[in-house]
């Protein structure tokens, strides 16, 4: 993993810089020469929070068993049988 260092001026002038780099490794990015802020990919914030989402959490719907939900029977749709002959 690479530590890239880039002025403000720098990052609003190459944004597609400081993303290339951000794929690499964290982006310092300094205003008035002092470090301010670090650029990293979500995937890279996910692991450092701990907020990694796998398959189930998020076909999970949190909340789902309050949610009211009384679908139409058929009777009242426009449904019509298939005409198989």
């Amino acid at each position: 993993m690479s530590i890239t260092t880039i002025s403000s001026r720098e990052l609003n002038q190459d944004i597609g810089r400081a993303k290339r780099e951000a794929k690499k490794g964290p982006v310092i990015i300094t205003d008035r020469g002092r470090p301010s802020y670090v650029l990293i990919t979500v995937e890279e914030y996910q692991v450092l929070t701990g907020t990694q989402q796998n398959i189930l959490d998020l076909l999970a719907m949190p909340g789902l068993a309050d949610t009211d939900f009384d679908p139409p029977s058929l009777k009242d749709s426009l449904c019509q049988a298939a005409d198989l002959s």
